[in-house]
């Protein structure tokens, strides 16, 4: 039977997200036309009308969307090298997206950014938007805008399956923790945990990798994304303690772009029926279910 669940009960079910569909309808402008993948639980839209995003411009001119994800996160975004095919419930809320602005799975260009530089690909124009693990907080949106949240999750501890050192964030003391440069999992270790040593890689599977080779003790994200990698090896990585804070995930926007913003928000509004259906296919693959979030409409 399905149930309802808290933040930690997410993190516990996110073990099970190693599945992958495809998104969208919901709060489009325009009609819609069949032209995604046979499992998406949404169209993409046609003729749509956008006014005053110049992303949307940009987008429409180009005849692609340029979308900035992660390619390393099992259940969430994940590029499987041997097939090329890509999984996950961030790259199906992205494909919702585009969906609903009118691209099909074929116009959709994927671009694997580090957490370091996804706030200067998006001022760059490198990307259109940013859907990856990407928390909201104040000091990104001093450069960009954020659609969303469109889910919660909090910072966790990965280690050794063997490992009976560390079993909270409260054991960290003397300790070498890793973490994304760039990501404010590896910030808050330094602000709040000084006697904790901190090593800094581009992507959180090569913390995984130093973490497996004895280099590190943890390796500290949002807690989602470690049970991913804890559900591939259960016999060398456990996840312990709980999450000792709070991630809103957002989609990472331009600046200023308002449009667009208020576009997406509004898919999210009302597209509460296909988020839990992309959801249901992706984390929420144990049969639970979690609420999906309120939009913060600033």
């Amino acid at each position: 039977m399905r149930k309802r669940m808290t933040l930690l009960a997410v993190v516990a079910v996110a073990a099970l997200a190693l599945a992958g569909c495809s998104g969208s309808d919901s709060g489009t402008t325009g009609s819609t036309d069949a032209g995604s993948t046979p499992t998406a639980p949404f169209e993409v839209a046609t003729d749509v009308a956008l006014t005053g995003s110049p992303t949307f411009d940009a987008m429409t001119e180009r005849g692609s969307v340029k979308v900035g994800v992660k390619e390393d996160q099992p259940g969430l975004g994940y590029l499987d090298a041997a097939t090329g095919e890509r999984t996950g419930f961030d790259i199906d809320i992205a494909r919702w997206i585009a969906a609903s602005l009118g691209f099909s799975e074929d116009k959709i260009e994927f671009v694997a950014i580090p957490s370091a530089n996804r706030e200067a690909a998006i001022v760059n124009g490198d990307i259109d938007y940013y859907v990856g693990t990407y928390s909201i907080t104040d000091k990104r949106k001093e450069q960009i805008d954020f659609a969303g949240p469109y889910f919660v999750t909090g910072q966790g501890l990965l280690v050794a399956a063997d490992n009976s050192d560390i079993t909270s964030e409260k054991d960290l003391a003397g300790k070498t923790v890793c973490s994304a440069t760039g990501s404010t999992p590896i910030q808050n270790i330094r602000d709040n945990f000084p006697d904790t040593k901190t090593v800094e890689f581009d992507t959180y599977s090569q913390c995984v990798d130093a973490l497996k080779d004895g280099s590190v003790d943890a390796v500290t994200t949002d807690a989602a994304i470690l049970i991913g990698y804890a559900a591939q090896e259960p016999d060398v990585l456990k996840v312990v303690g709980e999450p000792f804070t709070v991630e809103n995930y957002g989609v990472g926007l331009p600046k200023g772009d308002d449009a667009l913003r208020t576009f997406i928000n509004e898919m999210f509004t009302n597209g509460g029926e296909t988020w839990t259906a992309i959801y249901d296919a992706t984390l929420g693959q144990s049969g639970t279910s979690v609420e999906q979030p309120a939009v913060d409409q600033y």
